[in-house]
């Protein structure tokens, strides 16, 4: 039996094989070495090889009423009222750019202008509808942890 190529056939192969390709490339955050790992907002593994721990900041550096932005953890650390403490997604719920500043009780996006609130993530000003996802952090003595 012989079998002819024809276009039609190369073309369903070769769709095929990018279906397959493209959904093992969108498949469920496995971290390469064929572990599935569960994460945060930000894509930071919460299991296995973890951020748990990692110093950001002293108490000191994040001012009352305001905050920082750590860009390469993608997190924001608030301090709404004195001795509270508060971590945040620093990736903008609108259209993702990393947030850029924190001034005046409020979290701020540059690329459209989505301000969200210190104490509890959620939007201040639009365009962005949904509040930054809260990350964990742990405080002990003047030394703020992600966890």
């Amino acid at each position: 039996m012989t079998y002819e190529t024809t276009r039609r056939t190369v073309l369903l192969s070769t769709g095929a094989t990018s279906a397959v390709a493209l959904v093992a490339a969108c498949g469920g955050g496995g971290d390469g070495n064929g572990s599935a790992s569960t994460g945060s907002p930000t894509g930071r593994k919460t299991t296995g090889q973890e951020t748990a721990g990692q110093e950001l900041a002293s108490t000191d550096e994040i001012p009352v009423g305001g905050g920082k932005i750590f860009p390469d953890e993608k997190v924001v650390v608030t301090q709404p009222e004195q001795g509270r403490f508060k971590a945040f997604s620093a990736i903008c719920t609108h259209m993702g750019c990393t947030v850029a500043s924190v001034s005046d009780g409020t979290i701020n996006c540059p690329c459209h202008g989505s301000k969200y609130h210190v104490a509890d993530g959620s939007v201040a000003h639009g365009p962005a509808t949904r509040p930054l996802p809260a990350e964990q952090i742990t405080v002990k003595g003047n030394s703020v942890r992600l966890t």
